[in-house]
C-alpha cells in the first residue's frame, strides 16, 4: 500500500532538476501512505515525472523500491496496492525464461506486462491496484485502476499539464495547477454525501473509473479501455444462473472465500483484521483463523453508549474463534477529537459519519499490525442492506398509483405543512404510523415524483433531495449509472447501483483514507472479482429469504460461528451527531455555518443552510445528515481554501 503521483508536462521545456523537485513536493504530501521509502523518476525529454512513497508489505528490501523499471527498461511504473496472485504469475513467467531480481509483486507486474501486454496482464491480476505506467517506446502514459475501485486514482489536465495521484492533495502541490471547485460535482456531493465518480470536487480532475485503463499518447490524445465491467458480469450471470443445491452453493462460496482470504494473508509484515461481530467481518475472521496456525490479531472499538456499541458482539465472536483480540472503548470526547483531522484525511468533501469510527479502529490496529483485513462488500454482493427489501416493497406500492397521477399526489402531500402532519398524526397510535411523521410524509411525497426506478432509488439514498437549491449556480453532475434505465429485477438493480456507486465512492474511499492516514493497509477479501462472478450467478433465493438478505453467506458463517453469536438486527456504525452538534460541537458548527461567512463565500445558499440548522436544533433526524454534509464541506474548504 503506497502513494503514487506524477505528471506529464507537454511543453517539454522543464529541466530534469525542476521536474524532480516538483514531483518530490507532490509525493511528500502522500508520506502518510508510505512512510518507509520514497523515490522519483523523471525524463526531461518527454516531460514525465513519477513520484512515490512506499509502505513496505511484500519484499521489504530495496529490490521493491519504486519507481521501478522493467528489465528491458521499456516500462517504468509506480503502483499502489497488491496483486495477490503474483507468486503464481511469477512461476509462469520464470518457466518462460524471465529472471527476477527480487520477490516483490511490483516486479512481477512489470514483467507480466512486458511478456503479455498491458491489457492481457491486467486481466490476470487478482487484487487491488492503481498503476501509472510509462511506455518509453510508445511515449505513452497508461493509468490503470482495479476492477472494484478499491484503490483511488485521480487524474486530469490543466493547460499543458496532465496530473495524477492517489489523493488530490498531491495534485494541489504542483505549483502550476490552480484548483477550481466544480459546483455540479459539489451538488452531487450534497445528494450522496460523497462526490460520485467519475467526478471530483475540482473542475478538470476525474476519478479513474474502476476496471478502466486510460492511455495518453505523445500528442496528448486519450483512449479508454474498460477491461472489466460489473454490468457485463451481471448480464452474464443472468444468462447462466447456477443450478445447484443449497449445500453445493455453500460449498462453492466457502471455497472461494477461503482462497480469497488466504491470498490476502500473504504479507511480510504483521497482519490482523477488523472485527465488528457482524456477518461480514465475522466470516472473514473465521476463515482467517481456520487457515492460521496461531491466533489472528483482531481489533474492535466500542462506545460507552450501548445503542451504538458493538464491542460486546465482537468479543463473543473473538472468544469463540480464539483470536488475539484487542478492544478499545472510546469516549465521546475521543471520537470528537478526530473531527478536526477529517478534512486532512479526506481531501475532497466526504460526509459518511462512520468515517470517525473507521479512523479510530484503524489507529488502534496500526499499533500492532501493518495490514488489516476487513469485511467490506458483503452487503452489496449478498443483499445485506435493509433498504433493498424496503425499497422493493415501497416501489411496488408506488407503482400501483398511475405515473401521471403520482406527481399530483406528491404535490398535495407536500402542500400540507410538516407541523400540520404532526397534529393530524397525533390522534393516530404510534404503532400504526412511524416517528417523525411529518418529515416521513414529505419524504414520501418526493418519491412519488420519481419517473422510474433509478430516480426513485436515487431519492431513496439522497441526503439532500434537491441540492441545486443549496449550491448556488449548480447544475448537478449525475454519475452515468443513474442515467441508464433498467428492466431487471428490482433487488438486483439496487445491489448493482450500490456496487458501482456507493461501494467504491463511499465505503472504499472511507476505508482507504482512514486506514492510510495511519499508514495501515486494509484488504477486502469479499471484493475478490471472482466472488462477484459467483454472486451474480446466484438465483435470488440464495440471497433473500423473506425479509432477510445474505442467506447464503449466513449459511457459510454458520459452519464456523454459531448463529446465536452474530444473529441480530443489522446495526452498523452510527454516532449521535445531532446530540454532539446541539451540545459540545455547537460553537464549532455555528462558526462554520455563520450566515455572513456563507454569503461571502457565495457557494451555498445561507437560507437553505439556516433552515437545516434550525431543523437540527429542533431535533429533526433528517437534518443531522444534511448539516453534516455542510459542515464537512465547510471544514474541507477551510483546510483546502479554493
Amino acid at each position: 500500500m503506497c502513494g503514487l503521483t506524477g505528471f506529464v508536462d507537454f511543453t517539454r521545456n522543464t529541466g530534469e532538476d525542476a521536474l524532480r523537485e516538483k514531483v518530490g513536493v507532490m509525493a511528500e504530501t502522500l508520506r502518510h501512505r508510505g512512510p518507509d521509502d520514497d523515490g522519483a523518476w523523471v525524463d526531461a525529454e518527454t516531460g514525465v515525472a513519477f513520484g512515490f512513497c512506499r509502505l513496505s508489505i511484500i519484499d521489504l528490501s530495496p529490490q521493491g523500491h519504486q519507481p521501478m523499471a522493467s528489465a528491458s527498461n521499456r516500462h517504468v511504473m509506480v503502483f499502489n496496492g497488491e496483486v495477490y496472485n503474483f507468486r503464481e504469475l511469477k512461476e509462469e513467467l520464470e518457466s518462460a525464461g524471465t529472471r527476477f531480481n527480487g520477490s516483490s509483486d511490483t516486479e512481477v507486474i512489470l514483467e507480466a506486462i512486458e511478456a503479455w501486454g498491458l491489457e492481457a496482464a491486467v486481466r490476470r491480476f487478482i487484487g487491488m491496484f492503481a498503476i501509472a505506467l510509462w511506455d518509453r517506446n510508445e511515449r505513452t502514459l497508461h493509468l490503470v485502476r482495479d476492477r472494484i475501485g478499491v484503490k483511488p486514482l485521480y487524474w486530469g489536465r490543466q493547460g499543458n499539464l496532465l496530473l495524477f495521484g492517489s489523493e488530490l492533495k498531491a495534485l494541489r502541490a504542483h505549483p502550476d495547477w490552480t484548483p477550481e471547485i466544480d459546483r455540479g460535482a459539489l451538488a452531487a456531493y450534497f445528494r450522496h454525501s460523497y462526490v460520485p465518480a467519475p467526478f471530483s470536487i475540482y473542475k478538470g480532475i476525474e476519478k479513474l473509473m474502476p476496471g478502466t485503463i486510460v492511455s495518453i499518447g505523445p500528442d496528448g490524445r486519450e483512449t479508454t479501455l474498460t477491461y472489466w465491467s460489473l454490468a457485463e458480469v451481471r448480464e452474464t450471470g443472468r444468462g447462466d444462473l447456477l443450478d445447484v443445491s443449497e449445500d453445493e452453493a455453500a460449498d462453492e462460496l466457502d471455497s472461494l472465500i477461503r482462497e480469497s482470504v488466504g491470498l490476502r494473508m500473504i504479507s511480510d509484515v504483521p497482519l490482523g483484521a477488523f472485527l465488528s461481530g457482524g456477518i461480514d467481518s465475522s466470516t472473514v475472521v473465521a476463515v482467517m483463523q481456520a487457515q492460521s496456525s496461531r491466533p489472528v490479531r483482531t481489533f474492535t472499538i466500542g462506545f460507552e453508549d450501548d445503542a451504538v456499541n458493538e464491542a460486546q458482539d465482537a468479543r463473543r465472536v473473538a472468544d469463540h474463534l480464539g483470536t488475539d483480540h484487542t478492544e478499545l472503548i472510546v469516549r465521546p470526547a475521543e471520537a470528537r477529537e478526530v473531527i478536526p483531522r477529517l478534512a486532512e484525511m479526506y481531501d475532497e468533501p466526504f460526509a459518511d459519519a462512520s468515517q470517525i469510527p473507521t479512523a479510530l479502529v484503524s489507529r488502534l490496529a496500526r499499533r500492532d499490525v501493518t495490514v488489516s483485513l476487513s469485511g467490506d462488500g458483503g452487503d452489496e454482493l449478498f443483499g445485506g442492506y435493509d433498504r433493498y427489501i424496503r425499497g422493493r416493497d415501497l416501489w411496488a406500492t408506488l407503482g400501483k398509483i398511475p405515473a401521471s397521477v403520482r406527481p399530483l399526489v406528491g404535490g398535495a402531500l407536500r402542500a400540507v405543512p410538516i407541523a400540520l402532519w404532526k397534529v393530524l398524526f397525533s390522534m393516530t397510535p404510534e404503532k400504526i404510523t412511524p416517528g417523525q411523521k411529518g418529515h416521513t410524509m414529505h419524504w414520501l411525497a418526493g418519491n412519488l415524483a420519481s419517473g422510474d426506478f433509478n430516480e426513485f432509488f436515487r431519492r431513496l439514498v439522497s441526503t439532500w433531495d434537491d441540492p441545486e437549491t443549496l449550491v448556488l449556480g449548480a447544475n448537478e453532475a449525475k454519475a452515468p449509472f443513474w442515467c441508464n434505465g433498467d428492466d431487471g429485477n428490482i433487488l438486483e438493480r439496487m445491489m448493482y447501483l450500490d456496487s458501482v456507486t456507493y461501494l467504491p465512492d463511499d465505503i472504499l474511499a472511507k476505508l482507504d483514507r482512514a486506514s492510510m492516514a495511519f499508514s495501515l493497509e486494509a484488504r477486502e477479501p469479499l471484493l475478490d472479482h471472482r466472488l462477484f462472478d459467483f454472486a451474480w450467478r446466484l438465483p435470488e433465493r440464495f440471497r433473500f429469504r423473506g425479509s432477510q438478505g445474505k442467506w447464503l453467506l449466513k449459511k457459510v458463517l454458520t459452519r464456523y460461528v454459531p448463529p446465536g453469536l452474530w444473529e441480530r438486527p443489522k446495526q452498523g456504525f452510527s454516532l449521535p451527531l445531532g446530540d454532539w452538534l446541539r451540545g459540545p460541537l455547537r460553537e464549532w458548527a455555528e462558526e462554520l455555518l455563520a450566515e455572513k461567512r456563507l454569503a461571502e463565500d457565495g457557494i451555498l445558499d445561507p437560507a437553505c443552510v439556516g433552515t437545516a440548522w434550525k431543523g437540527l436544533l429542533a431535533g429533526s433526524p433528517a437534518s443531522d445528515a444534511r448539516i453534516w454534509t455542510v459542515l464537512m464541506f465547510q471544514a474541507w474548504r477551510e483546510r483546502w481554501r479554493s
